[in-house]
């Protein structure tokens, strides 16, 4: 990957994820977090797996960042940008929709 597709990558990933490793990994802690997504093997969701690699993300220097961590944070911006355009109707406060977002790293209802 070169020095642009980098730069554009953690550009795009910077706009769809706004909420910080603070915030992520407080809500990954919390039951409604655990409750959504699909599950592997283990019990866990790939969206919940998903946000525990965001939390690292988040902390590390652009610099640092792997070919494998670039990848991943596409697949980020992917996720958050299909799952947007399936906005249901109505009051999404406590939804499975916004919880399932919000374990990828992205708030609707933040920013």
């Amino acid at each position: 990957m070169n020095a642009d597709e980098r730069d554009q990558t953690h550009h795009d990933f910077a706009e769809v994820v706004n909420m910080t490793a603070g915030e992520l990994e407080k809500w990954l802690d919390s039951a409604d977090s655990k409750a959504v997504g699909q599950k592997d093997g283990g019990g866990e969701s790939t969206g919940h797996a998903s946000g525990r690699r965001i939390v690292g993300l988040l902390r590390a220097k652009k610099a640092e960042l792997s070919d494998a961590d670039l990848a991943h944070m596409r697949k980020v911006v992917g996720y958050v940008l299909r799952h947007l355009a399936q906005r249901p109707s109505g009051d999404i406060a406590d939804t499975p929709w916004r919880y399932s977002l919000m374990n990828w790293g992205h708030d609707p209802l933040s920013r």
